[in-house]
């Protein structure tokens, strides 16, 4: 069966899914994305969405600070996403990729008295990065993106280039992924991931006003660590060195999911390996999105 989008109003073919090279949101980054993951379960013969409707929420937030007009409500969005996935009729793992943008073909820089419209794809997508072995990080030469300069509380397309300039210098370096800091030096999160340290048995991330989106798999992650590991958790300033005497470090988000790293600027990790903090919240991380624990169902809207 032929893949789907959703655009411009309508389900069409992949292959036939088109914008115009004088849309504004190609030009000028000028578009608000989300990133959702859907998980296959042999047990159930379902395919979950996992936390579909805060995704939608914060894509909305996004579409408030970015001038955005969003032509459907949270919940016909949620809709349209379960209808597509109906539509590509795959009954496997899903990244779902959908995207308001400054629709106008015209050229000028502004955000006001431009028309926007919605578009969704789903394609299939397997690890973001490697969650099996530790990965190899390096602090980043280039600094977060400040909230005041493009703002970091949502996710905007054209933010993406200064992820994609840490994450480049980070594989020409042979590492794995990077770890950027803010503009006053303090530990923001990785190019496109949430990040957390584990000290003394306590969890620790940094706080949104570090420059962060604040994240869903982030919340996940605080919530099962205090709710079913009893696990504290502080959100708190990171220091860079206090990198290099972390127990335990990972990264998180919807793409990464949860991603243990165990090598930062040729410092060894606590003792290399993969944390026992690391290793619970991973199993239990991925038995909540595939609906196996009756106490956060709710997260996981049903497609078929």
């Amino acid at each position: 069966m032929a893949t789907y989008a959703f655009l411009q109003g309508k389900f069409v073919p992949l292959e036939e899914a088109k914008l115009s090279v004088m849309t504004h949101a190609f030009l000028y980054g000028t578009a608000v994305f989300e990133g959702i993951r859907a998980y296959w379960s042999d047990e159930d013969n379902q395919l979950y969405i996992f936390r579909a409707k805060e995704h939608y929420e914060r894509l909305a937030n996004s579409c408030k600070i970015m001038r955005m007009s969003k032509k459907y409500s949270v919940m016909e969005m949620v809709e349209l996403t379960r209808e597509l996935l109906k539509l590509n009729s795959k009954k496997s793992n899903a990244y779902i990729r959908p995207v308001i943008y400054k629709s106008s073909t015209i050229v000028g820089v502004k955000l006001a008295g431009l028309e926007d419209d919605f578009l969704l794809f789903a394609t299939e997508m397997g690890d973001y990065l490697d969650l099996q072995k530790g990965l190899k990080a390096r602090v980043s030469s280039w600094r977060h993106v400040a909230d005041n300069a493009i703002p970091m509380r949502c996710k905007v397309n054209g933010a993406y280039a200064n992820a994609a300039l840490i994450k480049t210098e980070a594989l020409d370096d042979g590492y794995d992924e990077a770890i950027v800091l803010t503009e006053d030096g303090h530990v923001s999160e990785g190019s496109a991931e949430n990040i957390f340290i584990v000290r003394n048995n306590t969890l620790v991330t940094p706080p949104e006003t570090e420059d962060i989106l604040g994240g869903i798999t982030r919340d996940t992650i605080i919530t099962l660590a205090k709710e079913e590991l009893d696990i504290p958790v502080e959100i708190r300033r990171i220091d860079r060195t206090e990198l290099y005497i972390a127990d335990e470090v990972f990264f998180c988000g919807t793409g990464a999911q949860i991603a243990p790293v165990t090598l930062i600027d040729h410092r060894v990790v606590g003792d290399g390996s993969i944390g026992p903090v690391t290793q619970k919240l991973q199993g239990l991380y991925f038995k909540v999105v595939r609906g196996q624990l009756k106490a956060y169902k709710d997260w996981c809207t049903p497609v078929f």
